[in-house]
């Protein structure tokens, strides 16, 4: 049985509890952050921890504890749940005020902290890397701040639902004519060798893989334009790809029922790939 963390306890999954009164369930008042674990170790935890800390301060809440102290956390739950390849969620919330109320608690009112680990054996080997994934265009529907990695997941999990409907793998969202990014993802298209993707701002989350990816692109000599693009040039693209925790670097195949590019995976999208999980493996903690 799996192994959660919350509030300070190591329970077994049956026995975690939440109150009703959590500002997380009542409000969707938390943040989150997802770490990959490959080997056994940690990708990324630092650059995690930064979004976390932003995260928070805009929204104006209350650090639960020191990166240390999480970190040991983190570290634990792959340990009690013997997570060789997976995924461990961080959720915090504003806590439980005692009482349902639109206003914010006070201050000392203590955040909910949960930690959780997803077993994902074949995260490396993931069938999508290689065949690519199929996606269609649904309207932008979100709040304004995206860049704050929040709980409240309806509406991509709205946009999911509607992808897996038209029996394809994914949604990319869309607002005044141009990509913002996936339901889950950050989206690029690839042109004549010059990866393109959209410039950070409130419009997306400021992804932790897609700081990594673009990082590793421009030192390997490859061109980056961060700019937005239209539904209409993705689908004239050379290749297209997702970046996110989990899917590392996905190549994208379709969009809207017409094949990018020759319709597989491209070379420049399966070479990030490979970069990023072997630089990934170097640091991972």
């Amino acid at each position: 049985m799996r192994t959660v963390y919350v509030n300070g306890e190591y329970l077994p999954e049956t026995e975690a509890r939440v109150s009703i009164f959590d500002r997380g369930f009542l409000m969707a008042d938390g943040v989150y952050e997802v770490v990959c674990v490959l080997g056994g170790k940690l990708v990324d935890f630092e650059g995690h921890m930064v979004r976390l800390d932003r995260s928070l301060s805009e929204l104006d809440m209350t650090r639960p504890s020191a990166r240390d102290d999480l970190l040991e956390i983190h570290r634990e739950l792959v340990t009690r749940n013997t997570l060789d390849q997976g995924l461990i969620y961080l959720q915090v919330t504003r806590g439980n005020p005692g009482d349902r109320d639109f206003n914010f608690p006070p201050k000392e009112t203590e955040p909910t902290v949960v930690l959780f680990t997803q077993d994902m054996p074949s995260l490396m080997d993931n069938p999508k890397a290689k065949r690519g994934a199929r996606v269609i265009s649904v309207p932008d529907l979100r709040w304004g701040r995206r860049d704050i990695k929040t709980v409240q997941l309806l509406y991509p999990s709205m946009a999911k639902t509607m992808a897996q409907a038209a029996g394809v793998d994914d949604a990319w969202m869309v607002e005044d004519g141009h990509v913002t990014e996936g339901t889950s993802n950050n989206a690029y298209i690839i042109k004549n060798g010059r990866i393109i993707t959209r410039a950070l701002s409130n419009d997306i989350l400021h992804g932790i893989t897609r700081a990594a990816v673009l990082r590793f692109a421009r030192e390997a000599q490859m061109e980056v334009e961060e700019r937005s693009f239209t539904i209409e040039e993705a689908k004239d693209a050379d290749e297209a790809f997702v970046t996110s925790a989990s899917a590392f670097v996905t190549p994208v195949v379709e969009l809207d029922g017409a094949a990018i590019g020759t319709g597989m995976p491209g070379p420049i999208a399966a070479r990030l790939r490979e970069i990023y999980i072997d630089e990934s493996l170097k640091v991972a903690v």
